[in-house]
């Protein structure tokens, strides 16, 4: 009897115990409800490593399958040879910066080797200290896109050689002014050497007779005659002593008749000799072919 009374008090001493291990305790001092823990899941180490290795650039030496290979883009190559500069701009920073300056890509293209020129050169080693140049002697940013695509070949020159050049031509008391206004006119100025521009401006005082003081005006105004051919200037040499008036009034009259051509290579070709020299009558009948009673109604309209 004391024994079946022992083993029903451990079995309701042990129910008890159970029973308040599986409770929270009621006795707690704290005053605060502690939070019950988050359960962070197991993450799949083989699926994070992949997730990792998503994204990465391919290896050159990792082998990939036939449809990865697919999905890789690659820049085309730069032509090997093309007629138009537009195809090189997507390949070429120099190229891309000179559009930003305003070059006119397909201007200059049409000039003998330029853009063979263009393609080999590099922008800030090559470039950048002609524009320094152009800027030093009064050029202002806005205008190298005009002036380059006129005389693109300035970009193949040494910075020394044209500042001699320049320092030539401020020898001959031409004024920084006028130099500046000078290579504005004729972009291909500078290409000519010292020795080259000391020749051009002795035949305008030796051939025309003209001074320094009126030679610098002349070239001043139009520069173009130094960069220009001197034959057909020598050939006409009568229109330096003609007057101004009488010049321009038989131009307009045969610009107004249609007849102003005085490329020798193209047809009706008028020679300036025959411009200038012949009296009215015969220049109206010979030149016009018209009546000088038109020319005489034409001059009174100016």
């Amino acid at each position: 009897m004391l024994l079946k009374n022992f083993r029903t008090l451990h079995l309701e001493n042990h129910r008890q115990f159970c029973s308040s291990s599986t409770e929270p305790h009621q006795t707690s001092l704290s005053v605060i409800d502690k939070p019950k823990p988050e359960i962070v899941p197991i993450l799949d180490t083989e699926e994070l490593l992949q997730d990792l290795d998503y994204g990465l650039p391919i290896s050159p030496l990792e082998k990939i399958s036939e449809d990865e290979s697919l999905q890789i883009k690659a820049a085309p190559p730069p032509p090997l040879e093309s007629f138009s500069l537009r195809d090189y701009v997507d390949h070429s920073e120099t190229l891309r910066k000179l559009v930003l300056l305003g070059v006119n890509l397909s201007i200059v293209e049409k000039h003998p080797n330029a853009g063979q020129l263009l393609v080999k050169l590099d922008f800030e080693t090559d470039i950048k200290k002609i524009l320094l140049f152009l800027n030093d002697i009064g050029l202002e940013d806005t205008q190298f896109g005009a002036f380059l695509t006129k005389n693109p070949y300035i970009l193949n020159e040494e910075v020394e050689d044209l500042k001699t050049r320049v320092d030539y031509l401020i020898s001959k008391k031409f004024s920084k002014e006028a130099v500046t206004q000078m290579v504005l006119r004729a972009p291909c100025l500078l290409l000519l050497s010292v020795e080259n521009l000391d020749d051009r401006l002795g035949f305008f005082q030796n051939v025309l007779g003209l001074n320094p003081r009126k030679t610098r005006n002349l070239v001043t105004r139009h520069p173009r005659l130094l960069t220009g051919k001197l034959e057909p200037i020598e050939e006409n040499l009568a229109i330096f002593n003609a007057k101004l008036l009488r010049i321009k009034e038989r131009h307009l009259f045969l610009k107004f008749l249609g007849r102003a051509q005085y490329d020798p290579e193209q047809p009706s070709y008028i020679s300036l000799e025959k411009l200038i020299t012949l009296p009215d009558d015969v220049f109206c009948a010979e030149v016009a072919k018209t009546e000088i009673t038109d020319f005489e109604k034409f001059l009174k309209t100016l």
